[in-house]
């Protein structure tokens, strides 16, 4: 048997500086009221003897348990396999490690596991929570604000409720989406289609209205009806070419609708872009530059927008343990630019 080396304790870190107890308590848990000089012999004792703070005892005292819940309302199988969350995450994690907090990932399979995440959410396991993907019908931003946890969405909010008090981070859909019809238009094609994303979800319908303010008076049949998701794509193509042969160019409201829409452009011969140009949104590098031909796309830096979400609740987190109740004037939402990326495809 392996024999457990004791952890070293706060007495022998105390020990070691030649301070108190209660300075070392100080010290470790950020608290003000030590002086620079035994506080770097505070730093330099911990760093010697290995000491790891107790993380339960801490919290006792900082009323902070350095963790945040991600709450992803989607399902495992669809997170895991767009790369628009992979990115989101990277984004999250890497702000919340640089802030030596613990990323807690909750998912949802369906409705049925809102309560199980309000519950945790309410137990006093975190201090606060980044939630995105949400559908407008949704339940689970009620669940969560009244589990009284400080919480930061992804997204602009469209669900009943969400008011000017929430904090979100989204970028300019409507704006990125007229960009990206006018640019097709400036290419001279005048039978412009859009594949819409989930509509149930506001960057969907934001995008939906970026495309209607570029081709105001756009027939219903110049639209159809996606999810996001590659097959959505590809379905929608099909009712595309079904209804209005003749397009000229397509509009879709992801980089994944886009490729789902290539292919079934070249299963039907249509030559891209000369035959019909296709634009997407997001710029999900590499899978943007990879598609054939690579992708004219919106981008939007869904990384940083991650980091952000974190950036705000942390900072709440500070404030509100710096003064409770105070206004400070920071923004309740956060519309982040969106940019035009000229590739092949138009």
């Amino acid at each position: 048997m392996t024999e457990t080396v004791p952890r070293p304790t706060l007495e022998a870190v105390a020990a070691r500086a030649g301070v108190s107890r209660a300075t070392v308590s100080r010290v470790v848990n950020g608290a003000d009221g030590v002086t620079e000089p035994l506080a770097e012999r505070v730093r330099r004792a911990v760093e010697e003897l290995g000491y790891v703070p107790n993380q339960a005892a801490r919290s006792l005292v900082t009323n902070r348990h350095d963790a945040v819940a991600v709450v992803a309302a989607e399902p495992e199988s669809r997170v895991f396999a767009d790369p628009f969350f992979a990115r989101q995450l990277r984004g999250i994690s890497r702000e919340l490690t640089a802030h030596d907090n613990q990323l807690v990932l909750l998912l949802t399979e369906g409705r049925h596991d809102h309560a199980r995440v309000a519950r945790y959410l309410a137990g006093g396991h975190v201090d606060g929570a980044l939630v995105f993907s949400l559908h407008l019908d949704d339940p689970l931003p009620g669940l969560i604000q009244r589990a009284g946890v400080p919480v930061v969405f992804g997204g602009r909010p469209g669900w009943s409720g969400g008011g000017n008090d929430v904090v979100y981070v989204d970028s300019d859909n409507r704006g990125g989406a007229r960009d990206a019809v006018r640019h097709l238009l400036g290419l001279g094609r005048d039978r412009v289609a859009h594949i819409t994303g989930a509509l149930d979800q506001t960057s969907a319908v934001d995008r939906l209205d970026g495309y209607r303010d570029a081709m105001a008076g756009a027939g219903p049949r110049l639209v159809a009806e996606g999810d996001f998701t590659l097959a959505g794509g590809e379905r929608a193509m099909r009712e595309l070419l079904e209804n209005h042969p003749g397009l000229d160019a397509v509009f879709a409201a992801n980089d994944l609708t886009a490729a789902g829409a290539l292919r079934v452009l070249r299963e039907h011969g249509r030559r891209v872009p000369d035959d019909v140009a296709v634009v997407g949104f997001d710029d999900m590098l590499p899978f943007a530059e990879q598609t054939e031909p690579p992708l004219t796309t919106v981008r939007q830096d869904i990384e940083e927008m991650g980091r952000l979400m974190a950036r705000l609740l942390l900072r709440g987190l500070d404030r509100t343990a710096a003064a409770r109740g105070t206004a400070d004037g920071s923004p309740s939402g956060v519309i982040c630019p969106t940019t035009l990326v000229r590739r092949a495809s138009a």
